[in-house]
């Protein structure tokens, strides 16, 4: 049976605080919580998508946030890919005491 872990790519267009025009935002909220401003690696929302296809994430869907309104935009892209197996650890044999013998008689 697969299985999958989650991730979210989320493009944030807003208004730059020091100048006029916009900025964009790209922020990954990876499987294990991490929470990481990605905007350096690329400025197009398909710059991101591909480099994490490459990590081997698939696009699920994406979202658009509608309360946004005029000053912002608010973009989801949710990933998937197949869970690594962890290999599992060796089990140690219950041995006993080795080279002892039960006594007899």
């Amino acid at each position: 049976m697969l299985r999958w872990e989650y991730a979210l790519l989320v493009r944030r267009r807003q208004p730059r605080i020091d100048e006029t025009g916009w900025e964009l935002v790209y922020t990954w909220y990876g499987p294990d919580g991490a929470v990481l401003d990605v905007s350096p690696y690329g400025d197009t929302a398909l710059a991101h998508l591909n480099r994490a296809g490459t990590d081997g994430w698939e696009l699920v869907s994406v979202t658009e946030d509608g309360n946004m309104q005029g000053s912002a935009e608010l973009h989801r892209y949710h990933m998937k890919r197949v869970l690594r197996a962890v290999a599992p650890r060796p089990r140690l044999r219950n041995l006993g005491r080795a080279g002892r013998r039960a006594p007899t008689g």
